[in-house]
């Protein structure tokens, strides 16, 4: 991956987790799709989850994600293929980031995927 804005790497099986609870949230609860979307969410405050994709370009569109996410203490997760966002967004097309604003049936999953995420940024 080696992006600038990424201060840790996702092993592929929390990546795919990420995606499956995305798609989760998509059915039974409520996502916002894109990182202008994603970015309004992550001020608010409302975003439990943000997954970024680390094939964008420029990636100056979702570089400030990171940064954000932190300040306002939010999770996230960067998934090699922005098509992987979109498609588990219910997209044709390829999405720059993804934020879960309610999980519906995904709330353990979620709950358990922060967990991971941030034993990872130890």
């Amino acid at each position: 991956m080696s992006k600038v804005y990424a201060k840790f790497e996702a092993p592929e099986e929390i990546q795919n987790k990420a995606l499956e609870v995305l798609e989760l949230s998509r059915d039974t609860g409520k996502i916002k799709k894109g990182s202008n979307e994603a970015t309004k969410a992550i001020e608010r405050g409302i975003a439990q989850l943000v997954l970024i994709g680390g094939d964008v370009e420029p990636e100056e569109i979702v570089m400030h994600l990171p940064a954000i996410c932190d300040e306002k203490q939010c999770p996230y997760v960067i998934i090699n293929k922005q098509n992987d966002v979109g498609a588990a967004s219910g997209l044709d097309v390829g999405s720059a980031a993804a934020a879960i604003v309610k999980p519906g049936k995904a709330k353990e999953l979620i709950e358990e995927l922060v967990g991971q995420i941030a034993e990872l940024r130890q």
